[in-house]
């Protein structure tokens, strides 16, 4: 059993914060910097220059590469071999955004009261923490900062299982179609099937933590994650919806067992700023 005293993940997630918010994960940047030799339209690529110069400017001069440094989203993989001491630990992760979000002079965006005063607690606090136990001894966070632009074009579907996989794909196809330039594209989509109404929305924002190239273990669905992406390239959005063939960069589905009568189905849609960024303790 391995003592782990909570405080140790301040400085940490501190720093997460500020790295993820200023430094594009390096799969992310390179199909960013690769996308404009495949765009057809002008306006498309100026665009993408345009991000990719963002990009550089935000890592070399350490500013948020959007002035949306979003709702703190913390993945946290616990070792279950691991004992804490010194306190709690969810109020210690908070403590390392809040610290985060004021030494890098992040925008805070969190309100507490979300249909009443709306008044924002001004420290970006509380970030919202996803615990997961699995083996070992380690303690895993990764940091990913979500803008509002883009949660604000995610959606769950309680589909019928007869849909099938078609349905899945139709429907993911004209949601985002249907998002247009709202989410800042060339987005990410992440795509959750099967849970519960709860657990799916987790699912298609997890996908989203993916490495940009990869593909799902499963053939058939990394063959729909491949005609999803396509058929959304051909629908002609474009990058920041202003036409072209890069609407976005990457699908990437998670799935879990359901029950026999549902088909969840949830879309989290990320912006080209896919910002996320992990550390292991």
């Amino acid at each position: 059993m391995r003592e782990f005293n909570v405080n140790d993940v301040i400085k940490p997630v501190r720093d997460l914060c500020m790295e993820a918010n200023t430094i594009l994960p390096a799969d992310v940047k390179a199909k960013l910097l690769n996308a404009g030799a495949s765009e057809t339209s002008p306006v498309g690529k100026e665009i993408l220059a345009q991000i990719a110069e963002n990009i550089e400017i935000s890592c070399k001069e350490k500013l948020p590469l959007c002035q949306d440094t979003g709702f703190a989203v913390l993945f946290v993989e616990v070792g279950q071999d691991i004992h804490f001491t010194g306190g709690n630990l969810k109020d210690t992760l908070n403590e390392g955004v809040r610290q985060g979000y004021a030494k890098g002079f992040l925008r805070k965006s969190i309100v507490a009261d979300p249909a009443g005063n709306r008044i924002n607690t001004k420290d970006n606090t509380p970030a919202i923490i996803h615990l997961d136990i699995v083996t070992g001894d380690k303690l895993k966070i990764t940091v990913a900062p979500k803008g509002g632009g883009s949660e604000n074009m995610s959606t769950v579907k309680m589909m019928k299982p007869a849909d099938g996989l078609t349905g899945v794909k139709d429907f993911v196809v004209e949601w985002v179609k249907q998002a247009g330039g709202n989410p800042c594209p060339p987005v990410i989509v992440g795509v959750g099937i099967g849970g519960t109404f709860e657990h799916v929305a987790y699912l298609a924002k997890k996908a989203l933590l993916r490495d940009i190239a990869s593909k799902h273990e499963d053939a058939k669905y990394a063959d729909a994650e491949q005609e999803i992406l396509k058929r959304i390239n051909a629908s002609g959005g474009g990058p920041m919806g202003l036409g072209g063939n890069t609407s976005a960069l990457a699908v990437h589905i998670e799935t879990h067992p359901c029950h026999i009568a549902s088909m969840p189905v949830a879309v989290n849609i990320n912006c080209h700023a896919a910002r996320h960024k992990s550390v292991v303790l």
